[in-house]
C-alpha cells in the first residue's frame, strides 16, 4: 500500500517554508486568475471557434468541476500527503490549459476547461491545508493575507492581461500563461516541501468519492441551469434537484457505513465545525452580489468602462488582505469566534451603507464599500479557517479545510442562483410597471434591457431603465445584509472557545481548551 504522511512535514527551515509559501502563491494564482483572464476575452474565442450559446459552460464547467472534487481532495490528502495530491492536481489543471490552448471548437473548449477545474479543485482543498501544516495559528493570519492578495492581484491583472493577449497576441495564451506559471511552482513544490510518512494500510471509499461527485454536481447543475434554461419550478428543475435528493440520501447511506469516509461523521456532530462551516456559505452567497452584478450597475448606471469598474469591483483585494493579516492580532486576544462576528458585523455595515447611498452613488462611496466589504470578509473567513485547523490533528485537517472551502463555494452557487432571481425579479416589476407612455420604447424581456440601453431607447427611456438598475442593485445589497445577519445569528451557535484538539484525538471529543493559543494546531 501507499505510505501516507502521518504528521506535519517537518525540516523545514524558515527559508523552505519562504520557498514554499511562495510556490503556494504560485499554484493559487493559476486558480483565481482563471476566471478573470478568460472572462475578456470571451468576444474573440466566440469569435474564432462559434458556440455562442454554449459559451456560459466555458465558466460553468470550470466551477462545477472545481467545486465537487474540494472534498474528495481534502480527505485524499489526509491520506497520502498534501504534497502528491498538490503535485497532482497542478499538473492536471495544466493539462487542462494546454489542451485548452488547442480547442478547435466550443465543445472541446468546455470539455478542457472542465480539466482545468479538476486540477483547480486539488489546489484550492491543498493550499489552505498546508499553509495550516506549516505555520502557527498566530503565523497563519499573516499567511491567509499572503494568499489573499493573490486573489486580489488576480482580479486586477486577470482582465488587464486577459484583454492584452486577445488583441495584440491571440486569446490561446489567456491558457498557455499558466505553463510556466504552474512550472515554477511545482519545482518549488518539489525540491522544498517535505513530509514525514508512516506506513499505513489505507481503505479508499471510492463509493462515497464517486456518489459525493454525483450528488454535488446533480445539485449545482440545477442551480446553474434553473432560471436559464429552464424555469425554476418547471418539469425539469423539480426532476433535477429531486434526483440531487436522491443521490445526497444515497450518500449518507454509503458514508454512515464506510470504514474511512470522505465525509465522516464527526464534520456534522460538532457546532464549532457546522457553525463555522454554515457561516461561510453565507459568506460565499454574500460574496456573489458585487461579484456577479456590480459591474453592470457601474457601467450602465454610473457610466464607467469595463476597465473602470473592474478596477472598483477588486477594490475589495485592498481589504480583504489587509484584514486578513491583522485578523491574527485579534484571535489572538478574543478568540476566533468573536473575531469572525466582528468581520460579519462589517458586512452589514458595508451593505447598508451601499444601501443608504444617496442617487446618484458618488464612485469614491462604492469603492470605499467595496473596501469595507473586503475587509468584513478577510475578518470573518481568516479567524473561522485557522480556528478549525486547530480544532483536529494533521491527519484530519484536510478534511476540514476542504468542508470549509467547499461550503464557501457552495455559497457561491447559491448566491449566483438567489441574487440572479432578485435582480431579475426587480427589472421584470419595473417592466410591468412602468408608465403607458415608455412602453412602446422598452424591452420586452429582462434579458434585452443591457442591450436596449446600450442601444439606446429614447431619453426617458433609458433614464427609468439605469434607475431600474440601480433600485435591482439597492436589493442586491440589501440581501445580503440580511445574508450578513443570518451569518451572525449563526456564528451566536459557535462556541466562543474553539476545542483545540491534539493530533490524533477524535474532534467529536476533544476537551475544550483556552482559544486560541500561540502554536496550536
Amino acid at each position: 500500500m501507499s505510505e501516507p504522511p502521518r504528521a506535519a512535514p517537518e525540516g523545514q527551515g524558515e527559508e523552505a517554508r519562504r520557498w514554499v509559501l511562495a510556490a503556494l502563491m504560485c499554484t493559487m494564482m493559476l486558480a483565481a486568475m482563471d476566471t478573470t483572464i478568460v472572462s475578456t476575452a470571451i468576444p474573440q474565442i466566440v469569435g474564432d471557434l462559434g458556440g455562442f450559446r454554449l459559451f456560459s459552460w466555458v465558466f460553468s464547467i470550470y466551477l462545477l468541476a472545481q467545486t465537487v472534487t474540494i472534498p474528495v481532495y481534502g480527505k485524499l490528502s489526509d491520506q497520502f500527503g498534501r504534497k502528491p495530491v498538490l503535485i497532482a492536481g497542478t499538473a492536471l489543471f495544466l493539462a487542462g490549459s494546454a489542451a485548452s490552448s488547442l480547442a478547435w471548437n466550443m465543445p472541446a473548449l468546455i470539455a478542457f476547461r472542465g480539466v482545468q477545474g479538476l486540477g483547480a479543485g486539488a489546489i484550492l482543498a491543498t493550499v489552505t491545508t498546508l499553509a495550516g501544516d506549516l505555520y502557527s495559528v498566530r503565523e497563519r493570519a499573516t499567511v491567509q493575507g499572503w494568499l489573499a492578495s493573490v486573489w486580489g492581484v488576480a482580479a486586477i491583472a486577470g482582465p488587464l492581461l486577459g484583454g492584452a493577449f486577445a488583441e495584440y497576441v491571440s486569446w490561446h495564451w489567456i491558457f498557455l500563461v499558466n505553463l510556466p506559471i504552474g512550472a515554477l511552482a511545482l519545482g518549488l513544490i518539489g525540491v522544498f516541501l517535505r513530509e514525514r510518512v508512516v506506513r499505513r494500510r489505507l481503505r479508499i471509499d471510492f463509493a462515497g468519492a464517486a456518489l459525493i461527485l454525483v450528488a454535488v454536481g446533480t445539485f449545482i447543475f440545477g442551480l446553474l441551469q434553473g432560471g436559464h434554461a429552464w424555469p425554476w419550478l418547471s418539469a425539469p428543475g423539480i426532476a433535477v434537484f429531486a434526483l440531487a435528493a436522491a443521490l445526497t440520501a444515497a450518500t449518507i447511506w454509503v458514508e454512515r457505513r464506510a470504514p474511512e469516509p470522505v465525509i465522516p461523521g464527526w464534520l456534522w456532530r460538532r457546532r464549532v465545525l457546522v457553525g463555522s462551516n454554515l457561516a461561510c456559505v453565507g459568506m460565499g452567497l454574500a460574496l456573489m452580489a458585487p461579484n456577479a452584478y456590480l459591474p453592470t450597475f457601474l457601467q450602465s448606471v454610473q457610466g464607467l468602462g469595463a476597465i473602470a469598474a473592474g478596477l472598483v469591483l477588486a477594490s475589495t483585494s485592498i481589504g480583504w488582505p489587509t484584514a486578513s493579516a491583522l485578523s491574527g492580532r485579534l484571535y489572538m486576544r478574543i478568540g476566533f469566534r468573536d473575531a469572525a462576528l466582528g468581520g460579519a458585523v462589517l458586512l452589514v455595515l458595508a451593505a447598508l451603507g451601499f444601501v443608504l447611498l444617496p442617487a446618484p452613488q458618488p464612485v469614491w462611496a462604492v469603492v470605499l464599500v467595496q473596501v469595507a466589504l473586503g475587509a468584513g470578509f478577510g475578518l470573518l473567513t481568516t479567524p473561522l479557517i485557522v480556528g478549525l485547523q486547530s480544532v483536529v490533528g494533521w491527519e484530519r485537517r484536510g478534511v476540514v479545510t476542504s468542508a470549509n472551502m467547499f461550503a464557501r463555494y457552495l455559497g457561491q452557487s447559491l448566491g449566483a442562483a438567489l441574487f440572479g432571481a432578485i435582480f431579475n425579479g426587480t427589472l421584470a416589476d419595473r417592466l410591468a410597471g412602468a408608465p403607458a407612455s415608455l412602453q412602446g420604447q422598452l424591452p420586452g424581456k429582462v434579458d434585452e434591457v443591457i442591450e436596449v440601453l446600450h442601444g439606446g431607447a429614447g431619453a426617458a427611456a433609458d433614464a427609468y431603465l439605469r434607475e431600474s438598475i440601480a433600485l435591482a442593485t439597492r436589493h442586491l445589497f440589501a440581501g445580503m445584509a440580511v445574508i450578513a445577519v443570518a451569518i451572525l445569528v449563526v456564528l451566536c451557535t459557535v462556541p466562543r472557545r474553539f476545542p483545540v484538539a491534539a493530533p490524533g484525538s477524535d474532534p467529536g471529543t476533544a476537551d475544550p481548551q483556552p482559544s486560541p493559543r500561540p502554536g496550536a494546531g
